[in-house]
């Protein structure tokens, strides 16, 4: 990532750190503060117009939320915006998704990880553009659903088998022969979209499936998984994984439909 992209942190400059301003740098990013306030980021937004803007889930004023809503109705969109929150909540997380927001970062993280996953979702923005919106097009509703299921089973939100475990279940509702070709067609559609390898997509959604396994609720995940607990096979494979979820997501659209 050569361009430089500007991004817009509602944080005091000190307290977010000069080696983290760095870590963005080395990303391609410049940074630009602004007060921790959403009336102040608004402004800020209108003066600047960033790529990317990182605000936290509660400020003064205004929450990101509220933010968000107002740059809709007042600028007609919105940048990549990123959310943080000191609260892993699913019902938070969907309500700034559904704002409008592409990510729901956690505290603590680490800001490492938080410019390369920025920086995969300018990379995403951008080829989506180029490709007239084709990459991934989904149904955001059909997002926000996958994205409680997850939460439930209890894949955390920061890692990055996450969102490749999301994006992969997205895609096996919406096209459904694509199981049938995991390591051919869906970890390397995957990969395209995060510019990485269908190799690493594939471990990362691996670790995510475990870390599930170790931490998750065993009455959610017999609910989901019954057969692979009980048969004592151990946690499901990958594409059982995408398969069973995306198979229940089916059903439940076919009978509400």
């Amino acid at each position: 990532m050569n361009t430089r992209y500007k991004v817009l942190i509602a944080e005091d400059r000190k307290e977010f750190g000069e080696d983290a301003i760095k870590l963005f740098a080395e990303k391609g990013f410049e940074s630009k503060f602004c007060e921790k306030d959403g009336n102040a980021l608004i402004k800020a937004y209108k003066e600047l117009t960033p790529d990317v803007v990182l605000a936290d889930m509660f400020m003064s004023g205004t929450d990101a939320v509220g933010v968000m809503k107002r740059l809709k109705l007042e600028t007609g969109g919105l940048p990549v915006f990123v959310v943080i929150s000191n609260t892993d909540s699913p019902v938070l997380e969907k309500e700034a998704l559904s704002a409008g927001a592409v990510y729901y970062v956690i505290k603590p993280f680490s800001t490492g990880d938080l410019a390369e996953r920025i920086a995969e979702l300018i990379l995403c923005r951008d080829g989506s553009e180029r490709n007239g919106g084709e990459i991934f097009s989904f149904d955001r509703e059909l997002e926000i659903t996958i994205t409680e299921i997850l939460h439930q089973i209890g894949v955390p939100a920061h890692i990055k088998g996450y969102h490749y475990l999301r994006d992969s279940i997205m895609l096996s509702v919406t096209r459904p022969e694509i199981i049938n070709a995991v390591t051919k067609e869906l970890y390397p559609t995957v990969a395209k979209k995060y510019s990485t390898t269908p190799s690493r997509v594939e471990r990362a959604i691996r670790h995510a499936i475990e870390v599930a396994w170790d931490r998750g609720d065993v009455d959610v995940l017999n609910s989901y998984f019954g057969y692979t607990i009980h048969t004592g096979r151990g946690k499901p494979t990958n594409s059982e994984f995408i398969a069973m979820i995306s198979d229940r997501l089916r059903l439940h659209n076919l009978r509400t439909a």
